[in-house]
Order: C-alpha cells, then sequence, then structure tokens
C-alpha cells in the first residue's frame, strides 16, 4: 500500500517509523515531514502544507495513494476526512463534526453535559464585560481557555482574579490567540494528577492503548508556561486496571456512544486528557489526534502493526483486532530550543543523534531540517528522546543517557520526566553548549 502521512511533527515521524514495520507498506509519503522522515526507510517527504487539503487530494490521486493518515488537529478539524471521504479516498481520522471534540471547546463542554461525561463547570463568553460580571461574582480563581485551536498554548491559570481579568482581556480585546480567543471558558479548576486515555476507535466500538503522564509545563515540577510537552511516561503507575475500567465506562463509552448519537460518529484516535480529582476522574478536554509527545512513547510499546489497526477503524472492524503491547514502560524527553515556547532561534546544527541510538534510544525528530548534510534545527521543541525499560524509572535512566550524548546550541530540556525528585539530577545532567 501506498500511504499519505500528513504532518510534520514528532509524532509523525514516531507513526511513520511504526508504519514502516508493516509488510503491507510499499511507501509512505509524508506532507510536509521533518529532518527524521526525511530519512526513514520506505518514506519521502512532500512539500505540501498539513492545512492544505486540495493540494493533499490531488497529491493522492496522482500517487495512488491507497490510505491517507492525518496525524495533527488542524486539518481535521477542518474537514480534510470530508474531503477525502467525498473523492472515494480512504482515510484515518473523525469528521470535521467528529473533530469539534478538540476544535471547540464549548461544543465539547457542552457535549460532555450533554451526555453525563464528568468534567468541570465552565461558563463561555465572547463578550468581555459579560465576562466580568460573571468574574466578579464567584469566589475561586478560574482556568482560563481559548475556545479553538492555539497550538497547545490556549489554556492558561492565572494565579489571581486580577490575572485571569487580564488574560480574558487578552484574549478577547486584543485579540491573543486570534479567532481562537474569540470566544473564552471560565472553567472550574480541578485538583489532582492528569493522566492521558487514548483509544481507537471505529464509530461504534473502542480499544484502549496504554496509559500515559504529559509534562505539559516548561520546567521542572509542573513550573513554568503551559507548552505543547516535554515530556511523557507509560503506563501511568496512578492508573489501576480498575480505575482504568471505570475511566472506559464513565467517559471513553459515553463519548463513541454520544457522538454516534448525534449524527457523528467518532472514527480515529480519541484522546482524553483527564484529572483524577478526589471525587473521581474528569475530563479537562479531548483531542482528536494522536498526542504529541505521547505518540512517542506509547508507539514504541506497539508490537501489532498499526497499519492494521488503522484499517480496522476506518472499516469498522475494531471488534476483531485485540492489539499486543510490550511489557515494558517508556519514557520520552522533549530537547527543546532556547526559548521556547516564545520567541527561539532556529538553523542550529544538531549532533549525537547517532550516538544516542546507539545507547538504545529512539529519537524521534519534530522540529529539524536537512541543509545538505548538516541536521538543522527548525523548531521549539526539536527532538523526543525516547527509551524503554523494565519500570519507568529505568527507561527514564535510559532516556537520559541518550539525551546527554546530543547537543545543539541552546538546547534545554525537563530533568525529572518519569523520576523521583533524588534522582533528577543525576540522571539529567546539564545541557551545555553545541560540540561534535
Amino acid at each position: 500500500m501506498n500511504i499519505l502521512l500528513v504532518g510534520n511533527g514528532g509524532r509523525e515521524h514516531a507513526i511513520a517509523l511504526q508504519l514502516s514495520h508493516s509488510p503491507h507498506v510499499e511507501r509512505i509519503y509524508v506532507a510536509p515531514g521533518n529532518g527524521g522522515t526525511a530519512t526513514l526507510a520506505k518514506s519521502s517527504n512532500v512539500p505540501i502544507g498539513a492545512e492544505d487539503i486540495p493540494a493533499l487530494l490531488t497529491f493522492a490521486g496522482q500517487q495512488a495513494i491507497d490510505f491517507t493518515v492525518v496525524a495533527p488537529e488542524a486539518p481535521l478539524v477542518a474537514g480534510i476526512v470530508d474531503a477525502f471521504q467525498s473523492a472515494g479516498r480512504r482515510i484515518f481520522g473523525p469528521t470535521q463534526a467528529a473533530a469539534q471534540l478538540e476544535g471547540s471547546k464549548a461544543f465539547s463542554k457542552a457535549f460532555m453535559l450533554r451526555h453525563g461525561i464528568p468534567t468541570g463547570h465552565a461558563e463561555i463568553f465572547s463578550d468581555f464585560d459579560d465576562a466580568m460580571r460573571y468574574l466578579r461574582n464567584i469566589d475561586s480563581v478560574p482556568v482560563v481557555k481559548a475556545n479553538g485551536l492555539a497550538a497547545g498554548k490556549g489554556v492558561l491559570l492565572p494565579p489571581t482574579v486580577e490575572a485571569v481579568a487580564g488574560a480574558v482581556r487578552g484574549m478577547l480585546m486584543d485579540g491573543h490567540f486570534g479567532s481562537a480567543g474569540a470566544t473564552v471558558l471560565l472553567e472550574e479548576k480541578l485538583s489532582g494528577p492528569e493522566v492521558s486515555v487514548l483509544a481507537f476507535c471505529d464509530g461504534t466500538h473502542a480499544v484502549l492503548l496504554p496509559t500515559v503522564q504529559e509534562h505539559k509545563r516548561l520546567l521542572n515540577d509542573d513550573r513554568g508556561p503551559n507548552t505543547d510537552g516535554m515530556g511523557a511516561f507509560s503506563p501511568s503507575p496512578l492508573v489501576s486496571p480498575q480505575l482504568l475500567a471505570d475511566i472506559d465506562r464513565t467517559i471513553v463509552r459515553p463519548a463513541l456512544t454520544g457522538m454516534a448519537a448525534e449524527g457523528t460518529p467518532y472514527v480515529g484516535i480519541l484522546y482524553a486528557d483527564i484529572i483524577l480529582t478526589p471525587t473521581g476522574p474528569r475530563v479537562l478536554e479531548f483531542n482528536c489526534s494522536f498526542g504529541d509527545p505521547g505518540t512517542q512513547v506509547l508507539l514504541p510499546l506497539l508490537q501489532s502493526d498499526l497499519l492494521e489497526l488503522l484499517v480496522a477503524c476506518v472499516d469498522g472492524t475494531l471488534a476483531q483486532v485485540k492489539p499486543r503491547w510490550r511489557k515494558d514502560a517508556a519514557v520520552t524527553v522533549v530537547m527543546a530550543s532556547e526559548g521556547y515556547p516564545e520567541e527561539y532561534r532556529t538553523g542550529l546544527e544538531i549532533f549525537g543523534i547517532d550516538a544516542a541510538e546507539a545507547a538504545g534510544c529512539t529519537v524521534f525528530q519534530a522540529g529539524t531540517r536537512w541543509k545538505g548534510e548538516r541536521l538543522l534545527t527548525s523548531g521549539g521543541r526539536v527532538l523526543a528522546v525516547t527509551a524503554l525499560g523494565r519500570s519507568v524509572g529505568q527507561a527514564a535512566h535510559h532516556a537520559y543517557a541518550g539525551v546527554e550524548r546530543i547537543r545543539f546550541a541552546g538546547a534545554h530540556c525537563r530533568r525529572d520526566v518519569g523520576l523521583p525528585r533524588g534522582e533528577r539530577n543525576r540522571a539529567a545532567p546539564q545541557i551545555g553548549p553545541s560540540r561534535r
């Protein structure tokens, strides 16, 4: 089969690598791809943007693409699945209507309330004065969320009511986040650890993946600004089999049933960010695609053929498939550019990936590009270094051993991914200046 994979990040590198292992795959075209997908077996990059749906559809016809996989959320929300299906082409991912679960936090919140899915209370505003009147009449400090897609940066946790007012003004009055912030949610702040539960879905059935814990904050101990993700580990020690069954019963199944009942069957990856409160699990938000860096930590654990799973979702035969997973744990550490998630330099040469992989890690490239024979940085999150181990702690030590071998100017990472406090400095040495 000829595969078209849409996207350009670290998760796309992970998906392409996993697909390349399938005996059914002849060629993988990644649009637009990155430095990692450019050199992968069976894979080549295509200079088409992930949201250029007409060009992607034309390319699929010209290259006789048999199956398309959409990794990022933006083209899903823009309706790429609908366009491909209308042209008679097989494609993995939710339709535009189903992708509203991520594309509109207001829609998602209302959907959860309609179908009894446990979540925090929220009020929705598009008028600044209305939001301020509400804010003056509550006793707690809410979370501020941009309604639309904001590249993982649209959830703000202001420490005071005054800071909440400033954040709302920034979105509604000053245009922060553009159209994504034209509507905001002021949401109850819930307390507890966060976990992610993903499921393959075929519109009727769901198959859960191993649980994941992600590190969204930039700095150790969950300090600093929110990011797209600075690391992840799997499985989560916080989720027992009984708790996972409860999450499946109260969150995943009702979401799948609810989408079908509303005439928008959900096909693709359903990604639930969940907070484990003292009164039970609550959904923080739904995502409609493989996570990043969750994909980089999950797919190395998959022993089954990924393509067969994706095809089963599209064909509605998921009930006949039982994926096999390694018994190991996995840890992914993101290496980012200096200045991320704000402004950062690009074009910096990267050294040591081969050495890290020789040490047993898999290095997924995200913000990279080739210039001749030199691999350069091209984004904020540059690499995701993944390792396996018998436990999360052992996998973390292996991953940080790989991180130690990689260099580019200004590189930084969290030093606590999957590690108890006392082991962090020993396992994750300070990354220094670039050197060969």
